[in-house]
């Protein structure tokens, strides 16, 4: 009887990443344009979420379930340490330190985001702006790494182009701030690279260009054993 063999090359299955408080996935299409299967988690229901979707609370999910990951992302709510929610008196939870807590507990690497109030409490971030990869908005995020993660800070350009008032239309030449109630939804997605968003997913989300860097960068550093498929 003749020896037949199958040599066509087997496709691997792509790393599998979980992405806490995930909103409408702005950090989720970048890590899944890097090569990452992801999947969302977020307390409420998220309909334009373009990924595999639970809804749970973030931080019991990734005790129960974060191992069974192998790079996990956790962008909990900004709202406590945005400068706009403090000054118009607005309370919010702080969910850094129990997220970070939980994050450690998996054993897994880690991305952790936040907004410059939160940098005090972060541990040594790195800093990612838009024009550090073509994007014309100015939105800076902070990112902790853990768990055998590492980023360098890329350079940081300089502010040229001028930054429109918030709330108002953007005129030519100016980069928008696109937070709070902002003019032009069409010209915001365009520059973000978020086609699927509303208001409300825009004006939180992170830039896709950002974590597909970060995403690059851990499949690179990590290589196949920081980041396998995990059991």
């Amino acid at each position: 009887m003749p020896h037949t063999s199958d040599t066509r090359p087997r496709t691997r299955p792509k790393p599998r990443l979980l992405d806490l408080f995930c909103c409408q996935g702005g950090a989720a299409k970048g890590y899944a344009d890097a090569g990452f299967d992801v999947t969302g988690v977020d307390i409420h229901p998220q309909p334009r979420y373009p990924y595999r979707f639970v809804q749970a609370e973030a931080v019991a999910y990734v005790l129960e379930h974060g191992a069974q990951f192998d790079v996990i992302h956790a962008s909990p709510p900004c709202q406590h340490d945005s400068d706009c929610q403090r000054l118009q008196g607005n309370t919010h939870p702080d969910l850094i330190a129990p997220t970070r807590a939980a994050l450690q507990a998996t054993g897994r690497p880690w991305v952790m985001e936040n907004v410059r109030g939160a940098v005090p409490k972060l541990d040594r971030p790195a800093m990612l702006c838009g024009p550090m990869f073509g994007v014309e908005t100015y939105r800076h995020r902070y990112f902790e790494t853990g768990g055998g993660l590492t980023l360098h800070q890329p350079g940081h350009l300089a502010h040229v182009a001028p930054q429109a008032k918030m709330g108002r239309p953007i005129p030519p030449g100016h980069y928008g701030q696109f937070v709070g109630n902002f003019s032009g939804v069409d010209l915001a997605r365009r520059v973000m690279g978020v086609p699927w968003m509303n208001r409300d997913g825009i004006r939180e989300c992170i830039p896709p260009a950002y974590t597909h860097w970060i995403g690059t960068t851990a499949l690179a550093t990590l290589g196949p054993a920081g980041v396998g498929v995990a059991a």
